[in-house]
């Protein structure tokens, strides 16, 4: 299946940037990159680049460069520019999470985001050719994004309204302790405790209920038990 999602930078002056906004894309789990007039003719394979792509080398390599807007947005059926402030004309205006729900709601479009030169943005003419104009809200007093986050932050967006990717464990859910193990370890730290003059068998003073209930409270697990265990052995033979 052809990704459905396109990137597209106009004008690129900074070969990093093309490196960083791949490998923003590819945390999103988005591929088709194109570039329209890039600075630099072998942007593609400029070490800076491949430098700031940190691994996303296969959306490089699949990335393509094209002389016009109109060729990057062959086959699109939805264009969002990329733009801080509104234009007077053109396309509507939208922040991006709620337009992004409407278009994922459809389902059905080809979608791609234009992104504009790093100094200047994009031309009136460019903007003019997409369908939406996306600002992304930020501070009044300070708006400026460089090119690689706003990808970053679209790519994430579009994602998300997408259904977004599991957060997976990286190890398995450990088992927790059952009751019998618990109370064998605190019969070990008993043990430990009168051993070392912690604890006076005379005047417990209610200490084993209170680790009792702590233990109870903090639902430890098989690894933690035998954590507890050995503490307490090294305590005892540390007195020895």
């Amino acid at each position: 299946m052809t990704d459905p999602t396109r990137f597209v930078l106009v004008e690129t002056s900074h070969a990093g940037n093309v490196g960083a906004a791949a490998r923003a894309m590819k945390v999103m789990g988005f591929t088709d990159l194109v570039l329209v007039r890039p600075r630099w003719a072998d942007v593609l394979q400029r070490e800076e680049t491949l430098a700031m792509a940190s691994g996303a080398t296969d959306v490089l390599a699949g990335a393509r460069v094209v002389a016009t807007l109109a060729e990057a947005l062959d086959g699109v059926t939805h264009a969002c520019a990329t733009a801080m402030t509104p234009r007077d004309f053109g396309p509507p205006t939208a922040a991006p999470r709620p337009h992004f729900a409407e278009l994922a709601a459809r389902g059905d479009d080809r979608v791609a985001f234009v992104f504009g030169p790093e100094r200047t943005g994009l031309a009136n003419d460019d903007v003019y050719r997409c369908h939406v104009c996306l600002s992304i809200p930020t501070h009044p007093d300070y708006g400026s994004l460089n090119l690689a986050q706003a990808v970053q932050i679209l790519a994430y967006d579009w994602r998300q309204a997408q259904g977004g990717f599991p957060v997976v464990a990286r190890t398995a859910d450990p088992r927790l302790a059952d009751a019998a193990a618990v109370q064998g370890v605190l019969e070990h730290w008993q043990r430990t405790l009168v051993e070392i003059g912690f604890l006076d068998p005379e005047a417990p003073k209610k200490l084993m209920p209170r680790l009792n209930q702590l233990a109870n409270r903090m639902r430890l697990t098989h690894e933690e038990v035998q954590i507890l265990r050995g503490i307490a052995r090294a305590a005892t033979l540390k007195r020895d």
